[in-house]
């Protein structure tokens, strides 16, 4: 019996669809990012401020998870994504994901 509701339990876990984040919902919710991130995720000119335009989806929205359950320390980030929801940070990850930066010609030559 229990062995069933554990194989249950798992098969409906990962039967759950990813969260799917929406770029344009994320460029409304970026507007408190932007004063370090800029307007695109391409920085402000300050390299204390990392460039996060073009990053992978799944990275930007793990660092944001990070910060959000404290596995990754840093004050500032951690009290931008305390009132942030699960969706948010899906939405604001694909927005940045979805932008040109930096590492985008990297990941167009492994293409």
């Amino acid at each position: 019996m229990r062995r069933s509701l554990l194989i249950a339990t798992l098969a409906l876990l990962f039967a759950t669809p990813a969260l799917a984040g929406d770029a344009g919902d994320g460029q409304k919710k970026s507007q408190i990012c932007q004063a370090c991130h800029g307007t695109d995720g391409n920085g402000i000119g300050d390299p204390q401020y990392p460039i996060i335009a073009g990053q992978y989806e799944d990275y930007l929205l793990h660092s944001l998870r990070s910060y959000k359950n404290g596995s990754r320390e840093n004050l500032i980030m951690s009290g931008f994504v305390a009132t942030l929801s699960d969706q948010d940070m899906a939405d604001l990850a694909a927005y940045y994901a979805a932008q040109q930066g930096p590492l985008q010609d990297l990941r167009d030559l492994k293409n």
